[in-house]
C-alpha cells in the first residue's frame, strides 16, 4: 500500500493550480456531504450505507496516518452532520432533490477547477483519488495554516510548485 505522501504526490500531480484546488475546498466537501446523504439508506439493523462508507474510509486514513486520520475525523464528522440536515427534510422528493443537487454543485465545481488545471480529475486515472480527494483537501487547508510544511515540501518537490 502507499504511503500518504505517496497518495498526495500522485494526486497533487493533478492540481498544481490554485485556482482548482480552490475550487476544490468547496466541491469535495459538498460530494462527500451528498454522499452521505444519498447513502442514509438503512441496510440493517440501524446500519446505513453512509455507516459502512464513514468506517472503510477513515480505517483506511488513519492506515496512511495517525494525525492525518484524526483530521479526516473531524471532517467527515462535519459532512456527517451536515448530510443528517438533508436527511431529516420533510419529504423523500425534498431530500432526494437537495441532495443530488448539492452533488451535481460539487461536481460542476470540480470541473471548473479542472477546466483551469487543464487536466483531467485524478480519479480518472486511479479510483482511489476518490477517497484520495477529500484526504488532500484537508492536507491543503493544513498547509495554508501553516501545518504540515515537510509533507507540502515533499509533495512540492516530486509534483511541483502550486501557481
Amino acid at each position: 500500500m502507499k504511503t500518504l505522501s505517496e497518495h498526495l504526490i500522485q494526486y497533487a500531480h493533478y492540481h498544481r493550480d490554485q485556482r482548482n484546488i480552490y475550487t476544490h475546498f468547496a466541491g469535495i466537501p459538498l460530494i462527500v456531504i451528498a454522499l452521505f446523504s444519498l447513502l442514509s439508506f438503512e441496510l440493517f439493523a440501524g446500519i446505513t450505507a453512509t455507516h459502512l462508507l464513514l468506517v472503510g474510509s477513515l480505517l483506511f486514513y488513519f492506515r496512511l496516518s495517525l494525525s492525518m486520520g484524526l483530521v479526516m475525523l473531524g471532517f467527515s464528522a462535519g459532512c456527517y452532520l451536515i448530510a443528517l440536515q438533508l436527511v431529516a427534510m420533510d419529504s423523500t422528493t425534498a431530500w432526494l432533490g437537495a441532495s443530488v443537487a448539492v452533488f451535481v454543485f460539487g461536481w460542476v465545481l470540480q470541473f471548473i477547477g479542472h477546466y483551469f488545471e487543464g487536466k483531467k480529475p485524478a480519479f480518472v486515472d486511479d479510483m482511489v483519488g476518490l477517497l484520495i480527494g477529500p484526504l488532500f483537501v484537508m492536507a491543503e487547508v493544513l498547509f495554508l495554516l501553516g501545518f504540515a510544511k515537510s509533507l507540502q515540501q515533499q509533495i512540492d518537490q516530486k509534483a511541483g510548485p502550486v501557481h
